[in-house]
């Protein structure tokens, strides 16, 4: 079914009637979801020898294989969870969810709305209460078993987030462990809440700072960390004593859904964690509106951000904001070569470039362009394109046909202004939403490339003179997410981070991302802070007591 666009913006699947699976599904059916629709022989390795029958047989087996092992673990649900309950949708309503690489349909799963977002949010109102009457350290205990329940199902969750977002494994199970690290690093901080003593101007008061949790959160994620998106977010609301309402993108729920499984097993209350995904504008609406709901958490797009900031406004809720990004990679004439490639490359085409901090422009100075840019195009050729599940795959497809007409439509734009393409710049041959890791020269700032974020594996080169050339081009734009640069003066490294208007600034390193560090932006490209002991503070109010007439 071909997505439908909210009056929120979020990217959902039209609804429809059919059933989902039901709790006596057999194994077989489960199978026949996904080998419905026969996956292209393409998607092997090819070898003269063998017919493309063989590889189609292959694939089917793999997918075979996979389901089996998710079914029985438990890690493949397919309702909304609401109380504890695992739950459809009032009126029966579904929505398919795909896989990207293939086309074929992994699961059913209930289009919830307004009606199910508010049983949601009561659920959450309800066990707030004795949620965080709890002690830190018991809330400590769950979310350390939530954690080593996550990473036992390593491979599992990796194996779901190829299926339904089509990332490489290897990448796929890095998410897992990155996620999860926001939930051990959550069940650390929970026992670190600390408060104030004031000194009084006083002598018969006593002054006090008290932290408390905000109460029910409403954490809306996006698809292209299905998991880490929802760690980053649950782990530090739960640890202070909030409950939340997760409402996950539609392109991929599943993911979500065996967290939330994991979450009860590890002893997290029922009503604590809660699920529900379909309409997105329904869900939306009802997260806004309730008065119950004390906070909103969101990571998408700059666009849907600002709608959410103004709707949040009517009952003054608190947000946080990881929107989108034009991160600039800045190389320096006195960069180390081989440090500036692979840090570039990890920036740039990680998830299919499908990430808020992928380097959307990269800046190179005049007199190392050359050299740069032919090394970076032989690495660029080298990397290989597949379905997630391959072997040695670096780059699987784009989430869907939208995200491979956006890229095309900035390319065509950048040509036309004169840009050149000298690597790719095509769908790949492998078809669906498959797209050649691409390369292009001559752009300029003005380009649409340049100042829209692209969310595909395409690389702009630009080149500039100076220092304050750079920092400029940098600058020159509404986003502040993240920026990197890579040079060897040490001098050079402190005066340009500290000139950079961005909220994250990697030098001489392409992968910056960690839950030990604050991750967020600044400008249009957010609010707040996630991971490390700041993102603590954004679950929790300060209150102010004071104790008088104590002589």
């Amino acid at each position: 079914m071909g997505l439908t666009r909210s009056i929120f913006g979020f990217a959902s699947n039209g609804c429809s009637t059919a059933r989902i699976l039901s709790s006596s599904s057999s194994s077989s059916t489960l199978f026949n979801r996904f080998t419905r629709l026969s996956p292209p022989a393409h998607r092997c390795l090819p070898t003269p020898c063998r017919s493309p029958s063989f590889f189609i047989r292959q694939i089917n087996m793999q997918a075979q294989s996979i389901a089996a092992r998710l079914s029985s673990s438990g890690i493949l649900q397919t309702k909304g969870l609401i109380g504890g309950n695992w739950t459809d949708a009032h009126d029966g309503k579904t929505f398919e969810v795909s896989n990207p690489a293939t086309g074929e349909v992994i699961a059913n799963i209930p289009c919830m709305g307004g009606k199910e977002t508010n049983d949601a949010i009561t659920s959450a109102y309800d066990a707030f209460n004795s949620w965080k009457k709890l002690t830190a350290a018991d809330r400590s205990k769950r979310l350390r078993k939530w954690y080593d329940l996550i990473m036992a199902h390593k491979e599992e969750l990796g194996q779901l987030i190829t299926l339904e977002q089509g990332k490489p494994l290897k990448e796929a199970i890095g998410e897992v462990s990155y996620g999860a690290g926001f939930i051990e690093f959550a069940a650390e901080e929970a026992k670190r809440v600390y408060g104030d003593i004031i000194p009084s101007p006083l002598p018969d008061r006593r002054l006090f700072v008290l932290k408390q949790p905000v109460g029910v959160v409403g954490a809306i994620t996006p698809w292209n960390f299905p998991l880490a998106m929802i760690t980053r977010k649950v782990g530090p609301a739960l640890a202070c004593g909030c409950t939340v309402v997760i409402k996950p993108s539609e392109l991929t729920p599943l993911t979500a859904l065996a967290a939330a499984q994991l979450s009860l097993e590890a002893g997290i209350p029922p009503g604590v964690v809660n699920v529900v995904m379909g309409n997105a504008s329904g869900i939306g609406e009802a997260l806004l509106n309730s008065p119950k709901v004390r906070k909103i958490t969101f990571t998408g797009s700059t666009a849907v951000g600002k709608k959410l900031m103004a709707g949040s406004a009517e009952t003054v809720k608190k947000v946080s904001l990881e929107l989108g990004g034009n991160a600039p990679c800045i190389v320096f004439d006195d960069a180390d070569l081989e440090v500036a490639l692979k840090g570039t490359l990890a920036t740039k085409f990680r998830n299919s470039g499908q990430t808020c901090v992928c380097a959307n422009r990269i800046l190179v100075q005049e007199g190392i362009y050359s050299k740069f840019a032919d090394s970076f195009l032989k690495a660029v050729q080298d990397m290989k394109v597949g379905e997630g599940f391959g072997e040695g795959v670096v780059q699987g497809p784009l989430i869907n046909e939208a995200a491979v007409q956006k890229v095309e439509t900035l390319i065509q734009d950048a040509v036309s202004k004169g840009a050149k393409v000298v690597l790719g710049g095509k769908r790949h041959s492998l078809g669906m939403t498959f797209y050649e890791p691409t390369v292009i020269t001559d752009v300029k700032n003005e380009m649409r490339i340049s100042t829209e974020e692209v969310f595909g594996p395409v690389a702009p080169l630009l080149k500039f003179k100076t220092e304050e050339e750079a920092i400029h081009m940098a600058n020159d734009t509404n986003a502040g997410l993240a920026a990197y640069i890579f040079t060897t003066n040490v001098q050079r490294s402190w005066r340009v981070s500290e000139a950079l208007e961005y909220g994250i600034v990697g030098v001489n390193e392409g992968l910056v991302s960690t839950e030990v560090a604050p991750f967020g932006g600044v400008k249009q490209s957010g609010l707040g802070r996630e991971g490390s002991k700041y993102g603590m503070d954004e679950y929790l109010e300060i209150k102010y007591v004071c104790l008088g007439n104590l002589s």
